[in-house]
């Protein structure tokens, strides 16, 4: 009996650490599809339009921040890899504005900057950093945990399309996050 259950026992350990490994390797195997290997010419091709006051979505980004955050609705898309890349606009109380092209992966609930904005030529540059950064380890990022956690990764799962993440922006919250 002892040895049947010592077989059961390295048997499931075996399982568990080839699936550990598994999602190890699978993670390790992500390459984004909007800028791997490309130069900043492709880049720009693939950003969306600069972001205009009449496709501006606010949303709450908690109470620790005096900044107003909003989401452009015509730049959310969420890819094949259900990688969910949308322009932020986030406005100071004085009324200065930053702009950014980012992206987030609910499934590693990881951010990553691809551009940013200048507000007087509306267009696009590229981001001095841009790499996936957790969304846990990084103080400055308050403002897209809030934009997971609420709109568009509630309970760790992904925004279908655009529509559903602006359906969640207008409402104030993704429903999934209330239940």
């Amino acid at each position: 009996m002892y040895r049947q259950f010592n077989n059961k026992m390295s048997t499931i350990l075996s399982l568990a650490l080839i699936f550990g490994v598994t999602a190890c390797v699978s993670q390790s195997k992500f390459f984004d599809t909007l800028d791997y290997k490309k130069d900043w010419e492709a880049i720009q091709s693939s950003l969306p339009a600069y972001p205009q006051p009449e496709n501006l979505l606010e949303f709450d980004a908690g109470p620790a921040t005096s900044m107003r955050y909003f989401i452009d609705a015509k730049s959310i898309n969420v890819d094949e890899k259900r990688v969910i890349r949308y322009s932020m606009v986030a406005r100071s109380p004085q009324g200065a504005n930053n702009v950014s092209y980012e992206a987030l992966r609910c499934e590693t609930r990881e951010r990553k900057r691809y551009a940013t904005g200048n507000s007087d030529t509306k267009t696009w540059a590229r981001a001095g950093i841009s790499e996936w950064q957790p969304l846990e380890m990084v103080a400055q990022l308050q403002a897209q945990r809030e934009l997971a956690k609420f709109y568009f990764c509630p309970r760790g799962l992904v925004v279908g399309s655009p529509a559903e993440a602006v359906r969640a922006l207008k409402a104030g919250v993704h429903p999934m996050a209330i239940h």
